[in-house]
């Protein structure tokens, strides 16, 4: 996996992942100079989603052949008016060739569930868990565009475990002791605990990896 290069890949992703993939970046794994983010919390807006995704593709497409979309599978693109339209639909419809990380959601693309379980076992014994990662707490005004606390308070107090935030980044050290009072004012927005937990990017680049292998042999055929 060291040796893979993605400097011909372009990649399209939902903005809520843009900090995983800058620190990848920054890093030195993922080389490609070309990265289009629609905006975050879109699953709200399933229309503006496609419409966002569709047009950072083609703009994709000007630059590299190669695309890998980090979207969501199952959650990220919930059509109710078509409800077996799924983001692999709208980018098939592109081109089949584009590929997409194999992940049901961003949380998916940071833990498995067996380690979500594992984890959720560990700190909440077992109580359902509200997960999230940093992008849900940097582009929190995006993700829960028009919440209101009545909104927040029929979703995430069914939550027993808290709302854990899966950082693979660091940037929760970061925020909490940069904005304490922010961190603060979050938790009880959402009346559960704000709940911090390190992981790596070692399955976000696995995912990767497994998408630009992909696409190296649909070159090769």
């Amino acid at each position: 996996m060291e040796d893979t290069s993605f400097a011909d890949i372009s990649i399209v992703s939902c903005g809520t992942m843009s900090l995983e993939i800058r620190h990848l970046q920054n890093q030195g794994f993922l080389d490609t100079a070309h990265t289009y983010y629609t905006t975050p919390g879109l699953h709200q807006n399933p229309a503006e989603l496609e419409r966002q995704v569709v047009r950072r593709i083609k703009e994709a497409r000007e630059n590299t052949g190669k695309v890998i979309v980090i979207y969501g599978g199952k959650f990220c693109y919930v059509n109710t008016e078509e409800p077996l339209r799924r983001i692999q639909n709208v980018i098939g419809e592109i081109d089949p060739r584009i590929v997409r990380i194999n992940a049901t959601h961003c949380m998916d693309m940071l833990a498995s569930e067996e380690q979500r379980n594992t984890i959720a076992s560990e700190i909440a014994g077992g109580e359902p868990v509200w997960w999230m990662t940093p992008g849900w707490i940097k582009f929190r005004h995006e993700v829960f565009k028009g919440w209101d606390k009545a909104l927040a308070n029929e979703n995430f107090p069914r939550h027993g475990g808290g709302a854990v935030v899966l950082d693979g980044i660091g940037y929760m050290d970061d925020f909490m002791a940069e904005r304490p009072e922010e961190f603060l004012e979050y938790s009880d927005w959402m009346g559960i605990p704000l709940i911090p937990y390190t992981v790596t990017l070692d399955r976000f680049k696995k995912l990767l990896y497994d998408q630009a292998a992909i696409l190296a042999g649909l070159d090769r055929a």
